[in-house]
């Protein structure tokens, strides 16, 4: 399943990726700190989609009550919930 996400708060823009099976694969955030968002995309490749929105939740970004890793965890539950 292919997931378009508009996120919220955070300086990237917009986050796709797939879900199959369980498994993320193919993130991409659009805008954003570009160096900190490829590490995220490759650590996350190929892992639980679960797990990682699990692991991801809440985290936030200087004063912000948000951060892009926060908005991926987002996306993923709404998808996941369908």
């Amino acid at each position: 399943m292919k997931v378009t996400y508009n996120t919220k708060g955070t300086c990237s823009q917009v986050i796709e990726f797939e879900i199959n099976d369980g498994i993320i694969e193919n993130v991409i955030f659009k805008g954003g700190c570009n160096g900190n968002l490829k590490a995220i995309s490759k650590l996350v490749n190929g892992k639980n989609a679960k797990e990682i929105a699990d692991t991801l939740r809440g985290n936030t970004c200087g004063p912000r009550s948000t951060s892009c890793a926060d908005q991926l965890a987002k996306a993923i539950d709404e998808a996941l919930a369908g």
